[in-house]
């Protein structure tokens, strides 16, 4: 085994690679020396041997005119200029009495680029990475340089073991094609990780720490088992805050090694660590030098007390707390930094937490970089903060998270640079941009439905510009499914969002009430903020309704629905948003309140209203295992003469119950075994969500949820129609995984408390992909 760094392995393939361009043409200033070089004055300079370029360029810049003398250091320098300018494989100077000669040998053109042997890397990806162009002049120092940046290339890439060979076609008129001939060979993967030194944590505790993993099976789509030297500098600091937030405050890293294999196709990590001793914090004091303000009010904001381990994490999390406070109170310009102090006898820490104002600072500019696709202004208008704003670091961390939440980057990193002036500062924002198109696949399967599929286009990020563009088909035995929506979130350069959609859809309702439905029509939506955490939307949607195929052995109560419809609704929608996130929340709520009422013309006249939320709690004070409690209930009544359709009722089970087939509660004609729907529901759901051992990186979690809910109360209820409002109740286990192809989940629930007449569903799965 050898041990190799980025720059060797590189600088070893680059001098192997190039040896067909590495023998050089003689570069001579022939016909003078020390004896020739006499200081004779140049009467007359010829210049031979030129093609393409026209002699009085070669003069321009020759470093010598007609007059000067001609002594050995002007031609030296001359010789130099000339070929300084690359456009020369040989330059021959000759003094021949008082004329001095120059002789060049043009260097060629570049005709063609082309790249043989690739497949993992596009010609286009590659061409972006060189210097070198079609039309431009070859010179090996260029091609030396390209070279090395397509080393570089597969290097990152993970591939040690590329190989690049450079080759010159010479055609007429002194032109070239370039050919970089190619061995992209296998990647090469971390086979192992090992660590030194340590005796507290075992080396596969460690392991869960860093970023680089070993080679495994389930990371084939992967990239985290790549050797990649800043991820073992970014790996050397993971190393370094674990320990730190377990009371390791000695702790360092002696070395960190990575060998390469002699047949090159697998790396072998090696961090030799010193844990040192564990502490405890000792004395914990605030010195907050504010005016008028009592160092005791910020206790009850510290995130840990006298006695407890050592960690900086929450030495952290305490500053942001006292930060956050001093905001509320008006001190929006202080600078809290603890300072530490180790007893390495009684291994204990003390902390201090000095806090003083600062000058007021102001926002310079906003520096965006990383955003091939997605324009500025999409990421702008999540700023909370503008140029010429007060700089408030509350506001940065909150402008992180937004921007994080639009899901249109893997990476965002927002920081804080010095501006030109002490009272100044840059904002930069760092993006790192990926795919936003989404194409899903769904499958159910339950006795009544048996199985379907469902097909959705997606684009999060339409033109970069932000908009939301979706076209969705649901195609199955039992129904058939249409939609087109696209939605402008900031309308006009505003925080207004506009959408319009359209849908066309058939059901086939035999199994559940004996029908088939076919409904077309669609809408307009316009939203806007009411506060930071409240949003208001208003709609309207118009639809055609007809319910067909009524089975002639039908409950009376679905023969009566039969034949055309149309509703005309105007509603509303109001949320409360407090979540840490709307991607993976683990802690907030999320509330809403829906109305709506038809009647604007159409056959329809009702008004109805669902009032929900739905609460994340870290359990264990840990993202890693969350508690999701959710509580909705629903009503919907009919005005005037008439009564709620059953194509506006409510329907319950499902996704909505688990445990039940969808409309598997609620009002039924026992007699045909139809379920009629409802005009009245509540459910309620709480789920734990909860790592099953796997590595974090593979995305599994397990899930244990209970299903709460009732459904009830139609208009019209004859003797055999059973409509009980008692409660029904589901509970069971989940697995999902957040694949490299989209996300998987499988849930298996059986009902505990129900009713004879209720469905019973057990299985369900879903699945996706994204592009």
């Amino acid at each position: 085994m050898i041990r190799v760094t980025g720059l060797g392995l590189l600088a070893i393939a680059g001098l192997c690679a190039f040896s067909i361009l590495a023998v050089p043409t003689a570069v001579s200033a022939q016909g003078y020396g020390a004896e020739q070089a006499t200081g004779t004055k140049i009467k007359d300079i010829e210049v031979l041997g030129t093609q393409r370029i026209e002699p009085v360029t070669v003069l321009t810049y020759l470093d010598a005119k007609v007059g000067d003398a001609m002594t050995q250091d002007l031609l030296d320098g001359a010789l130099k200029s000339l070929f300084g300018t690359g456009l020369f494989a040989d330059v021959t100077l000759r003094q021949k009495g008082s004329t001095l000669e120059v002789t060049v040998v043009e260097n060629p053109v570049i005709s063609e680029i082309a790249f043989e042997g690739n497949d993992k890397l596009k010609d286009e990806d590659l061409l972006a990475e060189i210097s070198l162009r079609p039309r431009q002049v070859f010179t090996r120092t260029k091609v030396q340089s390209d070279l090395n940046r397509l080393y570089q290339v597969y290097t990152r890439s993970g591939r040690f073991s590329a190989q690049i060979d450079p080759k010159v076609i010479e055609l007429d008129q002194n032109r070239v094609n370039l050919v970089f001939e190619i061995d992209e060979g296998p990647v090469t993967k971390v086979k192992g990780i090992r660590f030194v030194g340590n005796e507290v944590y075992d080396d596969d505790t460690l392991r869960t720490e860093i970023s680089t993993k070993e080679d495994r099976w389930y990371r084939f789509l992967g990239a985290d088992d790549r050797y990649d030297p800043d991820r073992l500098s970014y790996d050397q600091e993971l190393l370094r805050r674990f320990y730190l937030s377990q009371g390791y405050a000695d702790f360092r890293i002696l070395a960190s090694n990575a060998e390469l294999s002699k047949d090159k196709d697998a790396f072998y990590l090696t961090f030799t660590v010193e844990e040192g001793p564990r502490y405890r914090v000792g004395n914990v004091t605030i010195d907050a030098n504010l005016r008028d303000f009592n160092e005791a009010e910020l206790i009850p904001f510290l995130t840990f007390k006298p006695g407890d381990w050592y960690n900086a994490d929450e030495v952290e999390r305490t500053v942001d707390q006292f930060t956050r406070e001093l905001g509320n109170r008006q001190f929006a310009f202080v600078d809290v930094k603890p300072s530490v102090e180790r007893n390495r006898e009684k291994r204990t820490v003390d902390l201090t937490f000095n806090i003083r104002e600062t000058p007021k600072v102001f926002v310079e500019r906003i520096d965006i970089r990383g955003n091939v696709r997605t324009l500025d202004k999409v990421i702008r208008r999540e700023m909370d903060l503008v140029e010429g704003d007060a700089f408030n670091r509350e506001k940065v961390a909150k402008s992180e998270q937004k921007i994080r939440d639009l899901g249109y980057f893997e990476n965002v990193i927002v920081t804080p640079q010095p501006g030109t002036a002490p009272d100044k500062s840059v904002v930069d924002i760092e993006v790192a941009e990926k795919s936003t198109g989404e194409l899903s696949i769904g499958a159910g399967f339950s006795t009544a439905d048996g199985p379907l599929a469902d097909f959705r286009i997606r684009e999060r990020n339409f033109l970069g510009k932000g908009q939301d563009m979706l076209l969705g088909a649901t195609i199955a035995g039992e129904r058939t499914e249409f939609d087109f929506a696209f939605t402008e979130p900031y309308f006009l350069d505003r925080d207004f969002s506009a959408g319009v959609n359209a849908f066309h859809m058939t059901r086939d309702l035999q199994d559940e009430s004996s029908y088939d439905q076919k409904r077309t029509g669609g809408g307009f939506e316009f939203g806007y903020p009411l506060s930071e955490k409240w949003r208001q939307s208003l709609r309207y949607r118009v639809e055609q309704n007809e319910i067909t195929d009524v089975q002639s052995d039908a409950s009376r109560y679905i023969q009566e629905q039969a034949g055309e419809r149309s509703t005309s609704a105007i509603g509303q929608m109001l949320t409360y948003d407090s979540r840490n996130s709307t991607l993976f929340p683990s802690e907030g709520t999320y509330g809403w309140f829906d109305a709506e009422m038809s009647g604007l013309g159409g056959d329809s006249q009702y008004i109805s209203g669902k009032l929900g939320a739905s609460h994340f709690y870290p359990v264990f004070d840990t993202d890693r295992v969350v508690l999701n409690v959710l509580g909705e209930v629903g009503v919907i009544q009919g005005y005037g003469d008439e009564s709620v359709a059953i194509n506006e009722r409510f329907f319950l089970g499902g996704a909505t119950l688990r445990g039940f087939e969808p409309a598997g509660v609620g009002p039924r004609d026992v007699s045909t075994d139809d379920s009629l729907g409802g005009n009245m529901f509540y459910r309620a759901s709480a789920e734990l969500s909860f790592p099953i051992g796997l590595p974090d990186e593979m995305g599994i979690k397990g899930h244990a949820f209970t299903d709460f809910g009732s459904l009830w109360d139609i208009d019209d209820v004859g003797a055999d129609v059973e409509d009980l409002d008692s409660l029904r109740g589901g509970a069971g286990v989940g697995v999902s995984w957040r694949s490299p192809i989209g996300p998987v989940r499988v849930d298996f629930a059986a009902p505990f408390m129900k009713e004879d007449f209720d469905k019973e569903e057990n299985f369900r799965f879903s699945f996706g992909t994204r592009f």
